[in-house]
């Protein structure tokens, strides 16, 4: 990702999810949503991607409202559509039919002054998972002190 910052992020994805391939998308938004968003004022935290009707949408992504919107403010919880290429989103719905895998926001990021969104095709983790990678990175940690 050159020339760009990550405004949200989704950190929890990481730990939840195993994420098997990464989408890069642009995304709809109000004047209002992308001055909250460039404040870091959202959060992808709940937010999954669904498929309805060959078009991709951003489900339960937060964005407070602009503090100096006033009368033209957005509503915070508004589900947003994601701009992806055709075969991109005929490809993600054909593995979502076939595997127990789901669509999830990794992080909202400025690039070239466009909002983009990073999305990731994930497989939900077992606890064990997620124990076992948590006692791998203290061993990382004791090691490293050492």
């Amino acid at each position: 990702m050159k020339n760009s910052n990550i405004l949200v992020s989704n950190k929890k994805a990481y730990h939840n999810y195993e994420i098997l391939e990464t989408f890069e998308a642009g995304i709809v938004l109000k004047g209002s949503e992308i001055k909250s968003i460039r404040n870091h004022a959202a959060s992808i935290q709940d937010a999954y991607i669904t498929i309805k009707k060959g078009e991709a949408w951003l489900i339960n992504a937060s964005i407070s409202p602009y503090r100096f919107g006033g009368l033209f403010n957005h509503e915070e919880k508004r589900d947003k559509k994601l701009l992806l290429h055709k075969k991109e989103i005929l490809k993600l719905q054909k593995i979502i039919q076939t595997k127990p895998y789901t669509i999830i926001p990794l992080s909202l990021y400025l690039k070239n002054g466009y909002i983009k969104v990073k999305i990731g095709l994930a497989k939900g983790k077992k606890i064990y998972e997620k124990r076992e990678k948590i006692k791998e990175k203290e061993a990382k940690k004791i090691i490293k002190k050492f």
